[in-house]
């Protein structure tokens, strides 16, 4: 059940108060702002693959799987493509093979890697997650394409400014 809208926006008051009480609020409602809407964005994600037996997490490493040329990769490159610490990746790893969508396999050249290889019925689960997810535009509303774009673009600096990925 989806809270009852306030006749106001919170985040904006907020700011007007801090303001007054504290100094300049234009980083504080902007930080706010993303990470309210990170919870709208991950609640209709969430919504969406919760059919498919999906969190967004284990979604993109099938994603991944998909995008890979033979449909598999070590983990460790899937830890550095997801940015998730090994532990998790082999947690995602864990749950994705009791569910049937991917396998674990021996490199062929290298007998300390391990490989994650997508399952057709992976592949399978993958289509349909993203045919939901697509849907609902991962949650993102109120923005046209190039607003969603410029957005994009936006976020990529902060990424890039903390150390997130170089050029």
């Amino acid at each position: 059940m989806r809270p009852r809208s306030l006749p106001f926006d919170p985040i904006a008051r907020a700011a007007q108060l801090w303001g007054e009480r504290i100094g300049d609020a234009t980083t504080m409602a902007a930080v706010t702002s993303v990470m309210r809407v990170q919870q709208i964005l991950q609640s209709a994600v969430d919504a969406a693959l919760k059919p498919h037996g999906l969190t967004f997490a284990r979604y993109e490493a099938l994603v991944l799987l998909t995008f890979s040329k033979r449909g598999s990769l070590p983990m460790r490159v899937m830890g550095e493509r997801l940015q998730l610490h090994p532990t998790s990746v082999t947690n995602i790893v864990d749950r994705l093979e009791a569910d049937g969508l991917v396998k674990r396999t021996p490199h062929p050249t290298d007998r300390r890697t391990t490989l994650a290889e997508i399952t057709d019925a992976g592949r399978q689960r993958q289509e349909e997650a993203t045919v939901a997810v697509t849907a609902v535009d991962f949650g993102l509303r109120g923005l046209t394409e190039r607003q969603t774009t410029q957005l994009t673009e936006l976020l990529a600096k902060v990424r890039r400014a903390t150390g997130d990925f170089q050029d």
